[in-house]
């Protein structure tokens, strides 16, 4: 049993990453084997509108024509058993990179039939992992919700199951006092990191060990 998680954050060590990684040893706890792919380290762009794959008995009809460095990935990910996103919301949504990646996943499986049929081949569980610097108030009063409605949507209508994970209120910096960022309390900040970010790579990890569980009933 395979599981590969996508990381969307510029960085490799912070927020993201880290519950990334928990949910990772969440499922190979339960004997998957992981794989976590930092989509800033690659080259490639989101859809170019080419549709090759919706092309009447292409060669690339249900798959991505384009060739860059996520060509052997989207080949990869056809025999993958779950698949994690991970994301930090960038004004109001997931980052740039993470967003080009969807589109490229998504469109060549996404038919236009009525109602829109998947052309992946099997139903695996997924997950999303979203980061905010913003408290759960301040997400809600800006709508950031329908943004995670819309991915659960897309993601359930390709692959199938899905769930999702918000870590609110997130430490973007290592040390406040250098950063000109005056909305934000330090005190406040630096307990809910020590106190609230724990508990949220605990619910990272738990979401591995049911995506894995559930990738792996599945199988049988």
């Amino acid at each position: 049993m395979k599981v590969m998680a996508f990381n969307g954050s510029p960085r490799k060590k912070w927020n993201t990453a880290t519950l990334l990684k928990k949910a990772l040893e969440g499922a190979s706890s339960q004997g998957a084997e992981t794989k976590l792919i930092n989509l800033y380290d690659l080259n490639f762009k989101g859809c170019i509108s080419c549709f090759a794959c919706k092309t009447k008995d292409g060669k690339s009809y249900g798959k991505c024509a384009v060739k860059d460095d996520l060509t052997p990935l989207l080949k990869e990910i056809l025999d993958v058993h779950c698949i994690i996103l991970g994301s930090p919301f960038y004004f109001g949504t997931a980052t740039g990179q993470m967003r080009s990646f969807m589109e490229r996943l998504f469109f060549p499986f996404y038919s236009y039939t009525d109602p829109p049929e998947s052309l992946f081949s099997r139903k695996i569980p997924t997950g999303f992992i979203y980061t905010l610097g913003a408290t759960e108030v301040m997400a809600k009063e800006m709508g950031f919700d329908h943004h995670i409605r819309l991915n659960e949507m897309f993601l359930e209508r390709i692959f199938g199951a899905t769930e999702s994970l918000c870590s609110y209120d997130t430490y973007q910096f290592e040390d406040y006092s250098k950063m000109f960022a005056p909305r934000f309390d330090l005190e406040k900040k630096a307990r809910r990191r020590r106190e609230v970010f724990p508990l949220d790579c605990d619910k990272a990890f738990e979401m591995g060990v049911r995506l894995a569980n559930k990738a792996c009933k599945i199988r049988l």
